[in-house]
């Protein structure tokens, strides 16, 4: 049960989950924290403002002198109408009588403050006032008149007010905060669903192919990096299975073609032991021994070669005048080719010159040479000719031979593929020789393509990258 806990504590869904659910706590917390500030302090200032524009349309109408009962009676009737408390203080040292409630202090203002109000400033507050017992937000507007007090009209209103506004303020929103994250926990589960159901398919699809299941396919249902991700896993288990049939054939033809071998020579040489063969039909059927011995060893190095491939870096690559290289391989190889009754026609281009790796392009000859004898009939000639065209030093070995059906031409270069099942066992080779050209070729930054008709012999053509 920990464990499960703990995988689902480290599952992406929960991780998605908490990411998800931090970013909205923490965008509500911030935007409530900035809202609660802006508020704030946006309404006092508004506030403040709003109280000195009413009081200086007030001392606007204020004509000198003493101040009437006409203008006190105007100033209450204002202060019944609005929010905020307004009164009018004829004398600031003698403001009990002035106030709606009794107080024990002679001034609401200081002397810095009467100096300021003498020179026309109006003063702004915003603190605890010992003299009504609470905080509050004011605004104080002189009357003066040939540089004398006359009067100040005094604005405030209480910070409890204001508390009474944020947290009616706050109540809203903390309710609209709730439905919000109970709408969002709502969705965000569909959401997430839907977005990670698609990644649990791939999660369960990918341990059946670890389980060896490679025919699996996930459903593709967008085009986001989450359906390339399935589509990509399905190239992946194709690759796979692919390479997994072609592993498994590989080895079914490597047993096949060493039992063979291995059953004649076990047999014939079981058979001259136990005398049931002798005098000239010993030498034959060790004649039989030693061509199936060579087979065997010829198969072993061949798929020895195949292994080698896998690493390129075996490959050792050096400039190489092909025309010449050609020349001087020939002039060895001709004698083998005489000794089949084979002759040769050959066609070079001084001026070509690669890299590639010597004694692998020697291999790569020998396969294509050997394959075209294998397949042609004793007295025909073999062509080759070596041109350069457009940065390519272009190599064609075509030969008379029996040709090579169109069906059979994109399998040809297949390990242990062959056109002929019949001639698979004593005038047939390995099935290994193209393959090993192909993926030497492939080693040296060339292609191999073949040309062929059935009847009418076939062109290898080889193509390496000029250099100039």
């Amino acid at each position: 049960m920990r464990k499960n806990m703990k995988r689902n504590f480290f599952s992406l869904s929960f991780k998605l989950w908490f990411t998800i659910l931090l970013t909205i706590v923490f965008s509500i917390v911030f935007a409530y924290s900035l809202s609660q500030y802006y508020y704030k302090y946006l309404y006092v200032e508004k506030l403040k403002t709003n109280m000195i524009e009413v009081a200086a349309k007030l001392a606007a109408e204020y004509r000198g002198g003493e101040i009437s009962e006409e203008y006190r009676e105007q100033i209450e009737w204002l202060n019944s109408k609005i929010d905020s408390e307004i009164f009018i203080v004829s004398n600031p040292r003698e403001l009990s009588a002035c106030l709606p409630f009794e107080i024990d202090y002679d001034s609401l203002i200081s002397e810095e403050e009467r100096q300021q109000l003498i020179n026309g400033e109006v003063i702004q507050k915003e603190e605890y006032e010992e003299r009504f017992n609470r905080k509050i937000v004011a605004a104080v507007t002189p009357l003066v008149d040939e540089g004398r007090l006359e009067g100040i009209i005094y604005t405030y209103v209480t910070v409890d007010s204001i508390k009474e506004v944020l947290q009616e303020f706050a109540y809203k929103w903390l309710a609209a905060a709730l439905i919000f994250v109970i709408t969002a926990i709502i969705l965000g589960t569909k959401w997430l669903k839907r977005l990670y159901k698609p990644i649990k398919e791939i999660e369960e699809a990918a341990k059946k192919v670890s389980d060896g299941d490679y025919s699996i396919k996930v459903k593709v249902n967008s085009r986001d990096e989450i359906g390339n991700l399935a589509a990509a896993f399905n190239e992946m288990a194709n690759s796979i299975y692919l390479e997994e049939t072609k592993k498994r054939e590989f080895i079914e033809n490597v047993s096949h073609e060493l039992r063979t071998p291995l059953s004649y020579v076990t047999g014939y040489t079981q058979a001259i032991l136990d005398d049931v063969v002798k005098g000239e039909d010993q030498h034959k059927y060790l004649t039989l021994i030693l061509s199936e011995s060579n087979r065997l060893e010829k198969l072993v190095t061949n798929l020895m070669d195949l292994a080698k491939m896998n690493n390129e870096k075996l490959v050792n690559q050096v400039p190489i005048a092909f025309a010449q290289f050609l020349e001087d391989f020939f002039e060895q190889y001709s004698l083998k080719m005489k000794e089949r009754g084979f002759s040769l026609s050959l066609t070079v281009d001084p001026d070509s010159i690669i890299i590639a790796d010597e004694s692998q392009l020697k291999q790569i000859l020998n396969n294509v040479l050997d394959n075209a004898m294998n397949y042609s009939p004793v007295g025909g000639v073999i062509r080759v000719q070596l041109t350069n065209e457009r940065e390519q030093v272009i190599l064609k070995i075509t030969d008379s031979g029996i040709g090579i059906p169109k069906e059979d031409i994109p399998h040809v270069m297949d390990r242990f593929y062959r056109v002929n099942k019949a001639r698979s066992r004593f005038d047939g080779g390995t099935g290994l020789g193209l393959a090993i050209v192909k993926q030497m070729v492939v080693l040296q930054k060339g292609t191999v393509t073949i040309e062929s008709e059935a009847g009418k012999g076939t062109t290898v053509r080889l193509s390496f990258p000029s250099v100039s």
